[in-house]
């Protein structure tokens, strides 16, 4: 499979539906060269097509990391093309490993001239073929369902970056007790990342803001008045105190 290939059947798995036209924008090549490249995947059957766009035949339970992707998708999709327009060409962040986080590398590929640091191999492998981009990877030892590193040399690489922004996560928000998640790694990461961040991006989806059947209990790094929290709907009024001093961008 060429290069192309992969990148095209990556990204359309991951959004379910693009249009040849995003397609372009997102691989920086012509629409012609998307409808030649996409061609034998549809054939084999990786593909379909539908009315000027490219759908995925991946089955939606392929466990556990690709299958988090596919739930709200559209909202993740939303979510990362506000990200995208938040950071600039030549500007530096730090990326966790969440399934939003894998949909805002995808639409950093627009983005020229990065200095990107993450523990997450799915968002380094994205945008590391980037031309002018510097993408160092956090970590040796990578987690099997995720391919997250935290190990120490993930640490010990993100403790050396200085970066504009850091892109963080949740699994879910309350009112009282703020963004959460369900591991304490996740959180020791986010902290190290904060740590080093000029300014921090928390993306989450409506469905976050919502009552679900797997609490997490650990809360991420408590965000200071002027970071940004990207979601694809307004919170509920019931976080109005949660969210005051931070700058609200809906996607």
């Amino acid at each position: 499979m060429s290069k192309y290939e992969d990148q095209l059947l990556q990204t359309v798995d991951m959004r379910g539906t693009v249009s040849v036209q995003e397609l372009s924008r997102l691989l920086g090549v012509s629409d012609q060269t998307i409808r030649r490249v996409s061609r034998p995947l549809v054939e084999r059957g990786d593909l379909r097509k539908v009315h000027g766009a490219l759908m995925s035949n991946r089955p939606a339970s392929d466990p556990p990391f690709l299958a988090r992707m596919n739930v709200n998708r559209a909202a993740k999709v939303a979510i990362a093309r506000q990200v995208a327009e938040i950071i600039g060409d030549g500007d530096s962040v730090a990326i966790d490993t969440g399934s939003t986080s894998a949909f805002v590398a995808q639409a950093l590929r627009s983005r020229r001239n990065l200095s990107v640091v993450t523990n997450s191999a799915f968002v380094a492998s994205t945008l590391a073929m980037i031309p002018g981009n510097n993408v160092s990877m956090a970590g040796t030892q990578l987690r099997d369902h995720d391919g997250a590193a935290f190990d120490r040399s993930a640490f010990e690489v993100i403790e050396r970056m200085q970066v504009d922004y850091v892109l963080l996560s949740a699994s879910m928000v309350e009112p009282d007790k703020g963004f959460l998640v369900h591991e304490q790694c996740e959180v020791d990461i986010a902290t190290a990342m904060l740590a080093n961040a000029s300014r921090a991006i928390m993306a989450v989806d409506h469905s976050k803001f919502q009552p679900q059947s797997r609490k997490p209990a650990l809360r991420q790094p408590t965000l200071k008045p002027g970071d940004i929290l990207v979601s694809d709907k307004p919170p509920p009024a019931a976080f109005d105190a949660l969210c005051e001093g931070l700058d609200l961008r809906l996607g």
